[in-house]
């Protein structure tokens, strides 16, 4: 095993998969769409701009996908979290609405999370452009969505396949989706840091995984980035309560790192979080080699400019159920 590379356990699809069946008319037994149970709330500081801001995750309907609410608005403007509407910005994911200019950014941890533990469909209110950095990570999300538990809904589960691969390239980075018949995810870096250095992870994401693994990574910065951020009207609301700082060798957080790779893994979470905004789950691998927001959706604009290389299609009992090894470094 090559140094830097965490290999996560192999679990089943029918994990990553998850709902009760539903029988058709055919007698086929598909995966129900999920959403949340009940609503709930939480509130905190955007990292970026600075803003505090009050946040619900509510139920939604079947086939609704994740919208965002802007309730500090008048009319209260509707964002689809869709790749469609994302735009890219440096150092986080945002989506506009193209007729009124609104926006909300700094979605993918929330993304994530929602990704992650299965929830197909939700309502998110938020009284800000900014959704809170919280603690830096997923995690905070992972536990407002099992405070307000997942319900089952009548409709099948929908998902996006990857059915030939689609690669996106800059200098030093690429990014790219393959056909598989699970969600994978395999992210190196490499920074001249000694506290950071080369990472790799590979994993197959469900929602075991995704919590235990993935979900606490934080994001993490430079010092001497700061103030260059700070100019650009970023990293207002960035402390060591929600983010991890390096100044050159060294790490600043007095608690120390929450894994040993903590940054590449936090890397994988963005990227979970960003592919979310497919609109479904996603059935493929993803590779990404120092690959960022902007790269990640370019991946997906490439994806879906061709017709020849995904389908939608409705999960059915029997596509979860192969075991769907990811030998790490494969």
């Amino acid at each position: 095993m090559a140094d830097g590379m965490t290999p996560f356990r192999v679990v089943s699809a029918r994990e990553a998969i998850p709902g009760t069946a539903v029988r058709d008319r055919s007698g086929r037994r598909f995966v129900r769409q999920t959403t949340l149970k009940n609503a709930i709330h939480c509130s905190g500081v955007g990292v970026h701009g600075g803003q505090k801001a009050r946040m619900t995750l509510a139920p939604a309907e079947s086939d609704t996908g994740i919208v965002f609410v802007r309730t500090d608005l008048p009319g209260q403007p509707n964002i689809p979290a869709l790749w469609r509407t994302a735009v890219e910005t440096p150092l986080c994911s945002k989506i506009v609405d193209a007729d009124s200019g609104v926006s909300v950014s700094t979605i993918e941890h929330l993304m994530a999370a929602l990704s992650g533990c299965g929830v197909d469909n939700a309502v998110v209110e938020i009284d800000g452009p900014e959704v809170p950095i919280m603690d830096g990570s997923a995690a905070p999300f992972v536990f407002l969505i099992e405070c307000a538990g997942i319900a089952q809904l009548e409709a099948p589960r929908k998902a996006i396949e990857v059915l030939k691969t689609v690669e996106v390239r800059e200098p030093h980075r690429t990014a790219r989706l393959s056909p598989y018949a699970g969600f994978a995810v395999d992210f190196a870096i490499a920074f001249d840091s000694g506290a950071v250095g080369d990472q790799r992870v590979t994993c197959e994401v469900t929602p075991t995984a995704f919590k235990q693994e993935i979900a606490r990574a934080r994001t993490f910065g430079f010092l001497h980035e700061v103030d260059q951020l700070r100019k650009m009207g970023l990293a207002k609301g960035g402390s060591l309560a929600n983010a991890i700082v390096i100044d050159g060798d060294e790490i600043l957080n007095p608690e120390g790192l929450r894994y040993a790779d903590e940054f590449v893994r936090h890397k994988a979470l963005d990227s979970i979080g960003d592919l979310y905004m497919a609109g479904r789950p996603l059935l493929g691998r993803f590779q990404g080699d120092r690959a960022g927001h902007a790269l990640t959706l370019r991946l997906l604009q490439a994806l879906f400019a061709d017709p020849a290389a995904w389908r939608e299609i409705e999960l059915d009992e029997l596509q979860a159920e192969p075991d769907l090894p990811l030998a790490a470094g494969a």
